[in-house]
């Protein structure tokens, strides 16, 4: 198995590389260079294994001889041992034929742990064999930052930078990134917006004496093995509604595209999906671009649901990728467009390719806070805004013969405010974050500001 840059340019790389990798050196992201397949028996047999068993099956054709396939299962088992629910990813039916992909029973309450805590422990196996150290820099608008420290923190072979947008990002989210005490993490206010701090991630990992320098890597869904982690919850929860015997759709609120992509893999590894509807907030970019064409940045509004406040998708230069028949040179002229004029037009051959696959729907500020109350009052599920915005488009979109599936995202809790402007409520943390809000906190803030940035990595790591 080998993978190979969205931008066409830089060298093939087997999977353990393009884990410690992140970024490619072109500035692509890495994709596998074919897909595995799974067939109509291999897709049933999954049915009657757990969670962990599943995620091997599914998984293991991508890694190749990275790991053997008992310390590969050690790795998987190890990740997914301290999430709170026995099934990992429970659904819950919302009405007929429409149900909640649970994706909060993490140590962090939210989706990013699946992909997370899996990453952690296949780095702390890879790094352990390779007698190597690295820097791991990721940009977070909420959910990353906190998931990333919760994997990493402690490991005597990473040192870990969190960059996140300072002030917009719920209080639960900071608090989760800035009161750990590991002396191996460190979380960055950057004064900006979450697309500020991807860009400086991607200027570091641009400025290859620095990257080599620090020997840097990324956790961010830029790193592929993200994406594969997230791809096994799609298979569990379709084949427990009758897959492959049926179609499943599934509707996923989504910012960075990451999440949304790992739906396409699956779909491409021979999983029957009928839909994959995007559902975005007011930051509507991926809407704006299914529907038009032409992807163009607007000014990044607050809202109600921060890790959707976004205007450069990274993820969505992946499916890119695919609908420009992997012609890498024409998605780097697409790249360096939207680099340097704020956006790109899609030709119609690949915007109908795109269309294909996927469709899209929007939710106002008003809408979410809509959806949650009435959620509660219908079904008494407390949704957090992300999970809000994916019933909402899910309502209005979804072919009722068919099972809708709506990843819930986050636990409500780590948006009270929210929550209570919604329906005068305030969801209670899980008893071991129950003091989260006693903890000290270490915030280091920084100005959006490259070389800046890069002094405090350097300082840090030398301590």
């Amino acid at each position: 198995m080998h993978y190979i840059s969205t931008r066409g340019s830089a060298p093939y790389l087997r999977f353990e590389e393009a884990m410690l990798t992140g970024l490619a050196r072109d500035g692509g992201l890495y994709v596998p260079q074919d897909v595995p397949q799974m067939t109509m028996s291999d897709i049933k047999a999954l049915s009657s294994l757990n969670y962990e068993e599943i995620a091997f099956r599914v998984m293991r054709p991508f890694i190749g001889d990275t790991f053997g396939d008992e310390v590969f299962f050690d790795i998987i088992t190890a990740a997914y041992k301290s999430f709170d629910h026995a099934s990992r990813a429970p659904l819950v039916e919302l009405e007929n034929n429409h149900f909640l992909l649970e994706l909060f029973h993490g140590p962090t309450l939210a989706f990013k742990d699946f992909a997370m805590q899996l990453i952690g422990q296949m780095f702390q196996v890879a790094l352990k064999r390779r007698g190597e150290r690295v820097t791991i820099v990721s940009a977070t608008s909420g959910d990353t930052g906190s998931a990333a420290i919760e994997a990493f923190g402690g490991l005597e072979a990473v040192d870990v930078f969190i960059l996140y947008p300072h002030g917009r990002v719920s209080e639960v989210q900071r608090r989760q990134m800035t009161t750990p005490a590991h002396k191996n993490v460190h979380a960055l206010a950057l004064h900006g917006h979450f697309d500020d701090c991807q860009a400086r991630l991607k200027d570091m990992f641009n400025d290859f004496e620095f990257r080599d320098g620090v020997h840097l890597a990324g956790v961010n869904s830029i790193n592929w093995a993200r994406i594969l982690a997230q791809v096994v919850y799609y298979f569990s929860s379709a084949v427990s509604l009758g897959a492959p015997d049926r179609s499943i759709s599934f509707t996923v609120p989504t910012g960075n595209f990451g999440d949304i992509f790992a739906g396409y893999i699956a779909k491409r590894m021979g999983l029957p999906i009928e839909d994959l509807v995007i559902a975005t907030n007011q930051n509507d970019i991926l809407h704006r671009s299914l529907s038009s064409g032409e992807y163009r940045m607007n000014k990044v509004l607050p809202s109600y649901s921060p890790s959707m406040d976004i205007q450069i998708s990274s993820n969505f230069e992946r499916a890119l990728f695919d609908a420009y028949d992997r012609d890498g040179e024409a998605v780097a002229q697409l790249m360096e467009a939207l680099k340097t004029n704020g956006g790109f037009s899609m030709s119609q051959d690949s915007l109908d390719k795109l269309r294909e696959h996927f469709s899209s729907g929007a939710v106002s500020e008003a809408g979410t806070l809509a959806c949650i109350r009435e959620t509660k009052q219908k079904t008494n599920e407390i949704l957090c805004p992300h999970s809000a915005i994916g019933v909402h488009v899910a309502e209005n979109m979804r072919n009722k013969n068919v099972p809708m599936i709506t990843l819930g995202t986050a636990h409500p809790a780590k948006f009270p405010d929210a929550i209570e402007k919604a329906c005068d409520l305030r969801p209670a943390l899980p008893e071991r974050l129950s003091d989260l809000f006693e903890r000290e906190e270490r915030i280091s803030r920084v100005s959006n500001d490259l070389q800046e940035i890069k002094s405090l990595v350097k300082d840090r790591i030398a301590l």
